[in-house]
């Protein structure tokens, strides 16, 4: 089967896939949830001209220093004064009380002194000084927040603001994830002598979770049909919308997950990538739920779910951000000519003392060492077929890590 490119992976992925449906929950259950349609404000905030600071309202053309006015009431927080300051007056407010007609500016209690009823200004008030206007944060039937967005602890605080205590969202796609090979064991047990601990689906599953899926484990199956068969009926028997497969999706002898997904229905699009780490990846669907086979090796498997599980769960979750973020980087050392295949390389960032952004990438590029995987900051992105780069040429990387 012939290669197919990174954009034309991309393309076939993501062009039939739906988008989840929508629900509404209570605004306490929003968080990294998607938002399905755009909100606007159910009010004005703030409703009314408020104190920024303790002090007093006054009129700022008296405000000349050493002016005496006189204290006539009081404003708290939610509490307002009940009539219109005069020339020569003053009110006592604390912050986040409203502003009295006749008032335009806040002497905040630092710059004034009090005897009694009467206040001496002890430093000049420009005119709206430390008041907060009408509509400063938001007006009402202002659209705040666009359909896509994810309702992070800003967001939320922003809703509530509004005055919205139910929000539409998409619903949470749920991502089975099955590993497979007679060589795995679960972390925590004990391996054979010829097994090695299974890592990939940890990492599979906490990116899912990352992209705001819920997560289905399904374990390991053992290089047998039967067993790959009944784990693969149960991510169907749960309606899952995504199976991700880790390994066994090759054509050796003692690869099944391919035989197995054709044999309950899976339409196969593609297989075989020009790229590395992960040319062994497989992309379908059995009816409504979507197959993405990964490859058995560690950092493939995790750099092909970087590139492809997140934009895919991206666009059933209705999530509009966008899920790579791409930088220019100067290298550190010279990198050999490239093959058809497009190469992520790892990398580690540093900026120089000209402020350029710098990637140093590893020697040990082996996609079964997940070592240096956890500490590079960003992949280097090398196109099929590019020459030699040397040391100081400016490169395109995907990054990891901020």
């Amino acid at each position: 089967m012939t290669l197919i490119s990174i954009e034309e992976a991309h393309q076939r992925l993501l062009q039939n896939v739906a988008t989840m449906p929508t629900q509404t929950v209570p605004l306490a259950s929003g968080g990294e949830r998607i938002l399905a349609k755009d909100m606007a404000a159910t009010r004005t905030q703030p409703p009314f001209s408020a104190s920024a600071m303790d002090g007093y309202a006054v009129i700022a053309a008296d405000c000349t220093q050493g002016a005496m006015l006189e204290v006539v009431g009081e404003a708290a927080a939610g509490h307002n004064f009940d009539g219109q300051l005069q020339r020569g007056q003053a009110l006592r407010i604390f912050t986040g009380a409203p502003v009295p007609a006749g008032a335009d500016a806040i002497l905040i209690q630092e710059n004034a002194s009090r005897n009694g009823s009467t206040l001496t200004v002890n430093e000049t008030v420009p005119q709206s000084k430390f008041i907060r206007p009408a509509g400063l944060d938001f007006k009402k039937d202002e659209v705040l927040l666009s359909a896509g967005d994810k309702l992070g602890f800003r967001q939320l605080s922003l809703l509530a603001a509004m005055n919205i205590a139910q929000v539409p969202v998409y619903k949470k796609p749920l991502v089975a994830i099955l590993a497979n090979g007679d060589e795995l064991v679960e972390p925590g047990q004990e391996p054979g002598p010829n097994q090695i601990i299974a890592s990939n689906q940890v990492g599979v599953a906490e990116l899912a979770r990352n992209m705001g899926a819920d997560v289905l484990m399904l374990g390991i199956a053992r290089d047998d049909k039967q067993d790959i068969t009944e784990k693969v009926k149960q991510a169907m028997r749960a309606n899952a919308d995504l199976l991700v497969t880790l390994g066994g999706a090759s054509v050796g002898d003692h690869d099944h997950i391919q035989s197995v997904l054709g044999e309950q229905g899976m339409q196969l699009d593609f297989w075989r990538i020009a790229m590395r780490p992960g040319k062994p990846l497989m992309a379908g669907n059995i009816g409504p739920m979507q197959v993405l086979g990964l490859p058995g090796n560690p950092v493939s498997a995790l750099v092909c779910a970087l590139l492809f599980m997140r934009p895919l769960l991206a666009k059933m979750s209705g999530n509009t951000s966008p899920q790579q973020t791409e930088v220019a980087v100067k290298l550190t050392k010279p990198i050999k000519a490239n093959d058809q295949r497009q190469d992520y390389m790892r990398a580690a960032l540093h900026t120089n003392v000209q402020g350029e952004l710098c990637a140093e990438p590893f020697d040990n590029q082996d996609s079964s060492v997940l070592s240096v995987f956890s500490q590079a900051h960003a992949l280097i992105i090398r196109p099929p077929f590019a020459p030699q780069a040397k040391a100081g040429e400016w490169h395109s990387a995907l990054r990891l890590s901020e």
